[in-house]
């Protein structure tokens, strides 16, 4: 039997990439198939992260990308709709809350096909905010609800889903962040970069860089930091594209880098001072690493991460004065969370072999 494992984004594959690891090790008699939506298709964000991932090429690539919200759904739910009338999986499995595994997960329920949701249970206190609603409709329509903590099953058990469908599982990328560490140590930093020496940048939420009032603030405090800290900046496409169209510069002590493969990302991030993101997948990458995190955000999913010390909230006219603090050793370091442990996809196996075995 098939499980269809839904791609869209990049984000969704370390995430997956734990599932397929332990399914492989499993003897359950299901087959991992790697469906790729097309929301993310370029290399940089898609497709030189799966050799690092230890992933193969997708088997199945819909080529579904680029639109509005509303225009990438509904393409992708066409495709996915044909797609499984004539090719039926026992179970598709969406991470995250993309557009792509919002619209996976309607067009497989209306096949009455069973969803697993990994990644379940999140939320913020920003209900128009498009990944919000996403994460919120997949619960709302998933068979499985795999949870990245207990807080997340609590709520969703609050919510009214069936108990025996949630699991508290721990965080899949910490399974992959662990399992490909020492691989990505052991990589070369970008010329002119130093072991914890630099801070990490990264960017791409669309109330950061949408609106030129947001944005330019967020490029004065990087400014302010870069004088104290050198800080490198893995350009998301929707940044630099942003950037163009409002007419910002980057400022000059800034280095830019490509969208960077994961591995090479895990080991910029691993050897770094610092981070500042508004990227829900670092703030959780920075916890597991005990490596402090200015979340460029006024308020997040992963309230997990606050808790346990290392991230914190940060508005933009705040950013070097955080950036100060964390130099002058005035962070705290990491407090350990339950089942963050590296074995979230086997927990994710023992829940298929009880509800679907």
């Amino acid at each position: 039997m098939e499980l269809h494992l839904v791609a869209a984004a990049r984000p969704n594959l370390p995430k997956l990439a734990a599932l397929w690891h332990a399914l492989g090790a499993s003897a359950l008699p299901f087959r991992p198939v790697l469906l790729h939506t097309g929301q993310h298709h370029d290399a940089g964000m898609f497709g030189a992260h799966l050799a690092g991932l230890g992933l193969p090429a997708p088997e199945i690539a819909l080529g579904i990308g680029g639109g509005s919200h509303a225009e990438l759904t509904g393409r992708t739910m066409m495709a996915a709709e044909a797609l499984w009338r004539r090719r039926r999986p026992a179970l598709v499995v969406v991470p995250g809350d993309v557009d792509g595994s919002l619209a996976a997960a309607l067009a497989a329920r209306k096949l009455g096909l069973p969803v697993a949701h990994l990644e379940a249970g999140l939320r913020c206190d920003a209900p128009d905010m498009p990944e919000e609603i996403n994460r919120r409709a997949i619960d709302a329509i998933a068979s499985l609800h795999w949870a990245p903590d207990e807080a997340s099953a609590a709520r969703l058990l609050a919510e009214d889903h069936a108990p025996d469908g949630v699991r508290a599982v721990g965080n899949s990328m910490v399974d992959t962040l662990r399992r490909s560490l020492p691989a990505a140590r052991g990589l070369a930093l970008p010329a002119g970069l130093e072991a914890g020496g630099y801070g990490v940048v990264t960017l791409h939420r669309a109330a950061n860089v949408d609106d030129p009032t947001a944005f330019a603030p967020l490029l004065r405090g990087l400014e302010e930091a870069a004088a104290l800290l050198p800080l490198a900046w893995p350009l998301h496409p929707r940044a630099r594209a942003r950037l163009a169209a409002h007419g910002l510069a980057v400022p000059p002590a800034v280095t830019l880098l490509p969208p960077l493969p994961y591995l090479d990302f895990l080991g910029l991030l691993a050897r770094a001072r610092l981070v500042a993101t508004d990227s829900g997948g670092v703030q959780e990458e920075a916890t597991a690493l005990d490596l402090p995190c200015l979340t460029l955000r006024p308020s997040t999913e992963r309230p997990v991460t606050l808790e346990a010390g290392t991230s914190r909230l940060v508005p933009a006219t705040a950013l070097p004065a955080a950036v100060r603090q964390v130099l002058a050793g005035d962070w705290p370091r990491a407090r350990p969370i339950p089942l963050w442990d590296g074995q979230a996809g086997a927990r994710m196996v023992a829940h298929l072999a009880q509800r679907l075995g």
